[in-house]
């Protein structure tokens, strides 16, 4: 069985997936504030895990980055989903269902 950090990792790279599809192009803050809003402020992405995840899914082709200028006039790196991110992205919704449904099963179990 996987350990919970794992877990916990491939949550947090399957939420910023979305975010991007949902979202296109965008700066880590931008994510991060998605992420907040839509989850209703129950999931909050910090800096100090947004950031390593983002390297991890660049190094695995999953995303893209490039250099742009903010709507502030400030200088940051926006994040895209590639086609292989995409693919990913299916997968994990995919698993992410399937876990929500033993889960659920499990807690209906009488």
């Amino acid at each position: 069985m996987a350990k919970s950090t794992d877990a916990l990792q491939g949550t947090l790279e399957l939420v910023v997936l979305k975010a991007l599809e949902q979202l296109g192009a965008m700066h880590g803050f931008g994510i991060a504030l998605h992420i907040q809003r839509v989850s209703s402020d129950l999931l909050r992405v910090q800096e100090g895990s947004l950031y390593p995840a983002l390297h991890r899914l660049e190094e695995a082709g999953w995303i893209a980055s490039a250099w742009r200028t903010t709507a502030n006039n400030r200088r940051a790196k926006y994040y895209r989903l590639t086609p292989t991110g995409r693919r990913q992205l299916a997968e994990q919704e995919k698993n992410w269902a399937q876990l929500v449904k033993g889960v659920g099963a499990l807690l209906r179990y009488a």
